[in-house]
């Protein structure tokens, strides 16, 4: 004979859950936490793009020095300040451009490119000057309509393995990433990064400014 045995309801059991007490205390931690950590989170994003961005233009520059080995001709390379991107172009002139590759940058509210930032010396050695933008009266195609006047700087990666700029002289010189500060000066020195073309090789080298000194990486 089966037997079913009810089970019997305790009146006396208490089932506790946070008091509103508790639960303040949590919120309140959660809050301090959060506000000791966010400038942190917030540095390192802001570190982390201007490496970034430095990472992604000698990719690019790579990029184009070995399609001019491969291919046997000559590739142009781009930094645009104006539209914030950058560019792998074939072709000597806007009619007969041909784009290969863009890539889009920081806007320069946030990461700047066309200059040296004021107060801090250029990696050396090798001790090559900054990049220097110019405006762009060659231009380059936006699809089907020509686009002249940017504030570019430009070079050309040759079969044999040099750079040169657009008159073929042979050109070495060092682009500044750093966030903007009031003028040509920076808002945080350990944040700038720089990348150095050399141009008899086409070779490239990473720096980083820890707010007194480069180191090469």
């Amino acid at each position: 004979m089966w037997t079913i045995q009810s089970s019997v309801y305790d009146k006396n059991a208490k089932i506790r859950g946070f008091s509103v007490a508790e639960l303040l205390v949590v919120l309140a931690i959660i809050g301090i936490m959060s506000a000791i950590s966010l400038p942190y989170i917030y540095s390192n994003r802001a570190l982390y793009k201007s490496e970034e961005q430095a990472i992604r233009i000698m990719d690019l520059m790579r990029e184009a020095a070995q399609t001019a080995l491969n291919e046997r001709r000559t590739i142009r390379f781009e930094i645009d300040a104006t539209d914030s991107s950058v560019r792998i172009i074939e072709g000597g002139g806007v009619a007969s451009d041909k784009l290969i590759k863009r890539i889009p940058l920081e806007s320069s509210g946030v990461l700047r490119m066309d200059v040296n930032p004021d107060g801090i010396l250029r990696p050396n050695p090798p001790n090559y000057p900054a990049a220097v933008f110019a405006v762009d009266s060659l231009g380059h195609m936006d699809g089907s309509t020509p686009v002249v006047g940017h504030n570019v700087w430009a070079i050309r990666f040759r079969s044999d393995g040099s750079v040169v700029t657009a008159g073929n002289v042979p050109v070495s010189a060092t682009v500044f990433i750093f966030p903007p500060g009031g003028g040509n000066t920076t808002s945080a020195p350990s944040q700038v990064r720089g990348i150095t073309l050399y141009g008899g090789s086409g070779a490239v080298r990473f720096w980083r400014y820890n707010g007194t000194s480069w180191a090469a990486r």
